[in-house]
């Protein structure tokens, strides 16, 4: 007899809706994040806007995002990710016809903070909390589920960067984004036909039921807020380790081909990450799972900053470094949800992702003035591998076994 689980799908509506969200995902991530770092330079050559400025309108979007996050979460909470999810593509679709047409740089900032209320609605952040919701109380089915989506999703960059390319050689920055847009434009109709499925909400937030004593932890809790900083100064650490590995490596000795060689082979070894974690890590608790993640995010990026040769030995270490990575990405989304049931999740996990995203768009920035500071790349590295020791003492030192939580009520 099949287990039931509340709030729980049947396997084929949630198998749809999991293709669906890869689909979206993949396409979002593609178009409204890895385009423009193939874009910029061409960005800048064209309309002579810098560089620092260019970067600086991508990193006010995903700013944005972080803060409207936890608004997303909490509607997908209460009303399902349907209706947040599809307008968030129809915002993305307006964002990008916007940023192609921008004709000054400040209306350039003004559409990449469109972006970013898109960013919020149609990135990780939601599909994790439509994942969760729809697999309900079954921890397996919502494993499977965040794994198949960060698993294609994680492909986005190795699809998009290529295809950006490619249309780059064709036209200019400009019609590259008005044919692209045409492919993101496909998530409207996807998100709104694909995600129909009857939504059970989940319970009002503990803060919001005046914390009773069975209600998840409250946000605003010490062992929440702990949790989140330790997330975040670990995926400070994987973000900023992925942009500056090529500087790194070249700064190694390595030659730039080689250097992309091992950005690449790190790439690979994220989707590895992803496939192990549930075979492998789930049969630990939550706890001893996120040391294990954190732990060996800290290892592979201090081995980074010391390894300079042979080449074979730093592609090894760069995949290794990369499946941990691809572990820390599944250990965020499951972070919550693990620990404290699906109540509330979406506001939870829209916290985490926004602290979460902030640091990845602080993230370019911090790694080139940390290695300026320090003197060069592998002090930095050091440095960032420090930060993650940190996170992991805040596991060890905070992170408590709980009972599970009751189910919300239908």
């Amino acid at each position: 007899m099949t287990e039931t689980h509340a709030g729980r799908l049947p396997d084929s509506q949630l198998r749809r809706v999991v293709a669906v969200l890869c689909a979206t995902e993949i396409t979002s991530w593609g178009v409204l994040f890895y385009a423009f770092p193939v874009l910029v330079t061409s960005i800048h050559d064209d309309e002579g806007w810098s560089v620092t400025s260019l970067f600086g309108a991508f990193t006010v979007a995903q700013l944005i995002a972080a803060g409207v996050g936890i608004w997303v979460g909490r509607r997908i909470d209460t009303h399902g990710p349907r209706g947040v999810m599809t307008a968030g593509s129809v915002v993305g679709v307006v964002a990008t016809v916007a940023i192609a047409s921008a004709p000054t740089l400040p209306t350039f900032f003004l559409a990449w903070a469109v972006a970013g209320l898109a960013m919020s609605a149609t990135l990780y952040a939601p599909a994790f909390a439509a994942v969760t919701g729809w697999a309900g109380t079954d921890a397996r089915a919502r494993v499977r589920g965040l794994t198949a989506v960060t698993l294609v999703a994680g492909f986005s960059s190795t699809l998009f960067a290529p295809l950006t390319a490619l249309l780059l050689d064709r036209t200019d920055w400009r019609g590259t984004y008005l044919v692209l847009v045409v492919v993101l434009a496909a998530t409207v109709p996807a998100h709104w036909f694909g995600l129909r499925p009857p939504w059970t909400p989940l319970a009002p937030a503990a803060e919001e039921a005046h914390d009773p004593a069975d209600a998840p932890v409250s946000w605003r809790s010490a062992e929440f807020l702990l949790l989140t900083l330790a997330v975040t100064l670990a995926g400070f650490t994987v973000f900023a380790s992925i942009v500056n590995l090529v500087p790194l490596l070249t700064q190694h000795g390595l030659s730039t081909t080689a250097a992309a060689v091992a950005l690449g082979v790190s790439g690979a070894g994220q989707v590895a990450g992803r496939l192990l974690y549930g075979p492998l890590l789930t049969r630990l608790t939550i706890r001893r799972r996120t040391l294990v993640a954190f732990g060996s995010v800290a290892v592979t990026t201090a081995a980074l900053a010391v390894v300079q040769s042979p080449l074979v030995a730093v592609l090894a270490l760069a995949f290794v470094a990369g499946s941990a990575r691809g572990i820390y990405t599944l250990i965020q989304a499951t972070s919550v949800s693990d620990r404290w049931g699906i109540t509330g999740y979406g506001v939870r996990n829209g916290i985490v992702s926004g602290a979460v995203m902030a640091a990845t768009a602080l993230a370019p920035y911090a790694g080139a003035v940390l290695a300026a500071a320090l003197g060069d790349y592998a002090a930095a590295f050091l440095g960032l591998a420090a930060a993650t020791v940190v996170s992991l003492v805040i596991v060890a030192v905070s992170d408590r076994p709980r009972p599970s939580p009751p189910a919300p009520r239908r």
